[in-house]
């Protein structure tokens, strides 16, 4: 997916207006949808900023080049058993050396999807974005889905109208704060 251009009088697909708006990259991890309905949300809440364009990635499709390109990031994905779900863990460790001490200063948020608690996972992120000198500028936002069973936990989630919201509202106030130049 390329950037989307989320002025109304900028070309929609054209890089060279791109060069001077404020670039919002989302990058998730979804296996039972939970987590890519929330990043979908979150990317529905950034269009609606001025100047600044939205890219919506699976954790497989972004890496550093990605990273490098953008001027803040929203990190989405799961929690499993007590972790980063493993290919955001992966989109990571890609990217961890090559942009480090190359992002430093820029806006970050967290979503995660967890069955019980999703503290682990919010706090691995937090450490990986430390190291990265990223700003984060919203406390970490977990959806508990309650899923404690096998059948459960692999059912495909449907995330709430209200969680969905909380997701949109973060993704309106990073880009937002991106357009305003806040961040």
């Amino acid at each position: 997916m390329s950037w989307r251009n989320n002025s109304p009088n900028g070309d929609a697909r054209g890089r060279d207006n791109m060069s001077t708006m404020k670039q919002l990259l989302i990058v998730y991890q979804s296996l039972t949808g939970g987590a890519a309905q929330m990043a979908a949300a979150a990317a529905a809440g950034a269009d609606g900023a001025e100047g600044v364009a939205t890219r919506l990635l699976t954790a497989t499709a972004a890496g550093p080049q990605q990273l490098l390109e953008a001027d803040g990031y929203l990190f989405v994905c799961p929690e499993n058993l007590a972790a980063i779900a493993g290919l955001m863990k992966d989109f990571f460790d890609r990217s961890y050396y090559p942009v480090l001490d190359r992002v430093n200063g820029r806006p970050y948020a967290t979503l995660i999807c967890a069955g019980s608690d999703g503290s682990n996972a919010a706090r691995q992120i937090e450490r990986i974005a430390t190291g990265w000198r990223l700003r984060e500028i919203a406390p970490p936002l977990i959806v508990c889905t309650h899923a404690q069973t096998p059948e459960q936990i692999l059912r495909p989630k449907q995330i709430g109208a209200a969680e969905l919201a909380r997701c949109r509202e973060i993704g309106a106030t990073l880009a937002a704060g991106l357009s305003l130049g806040i961040y």
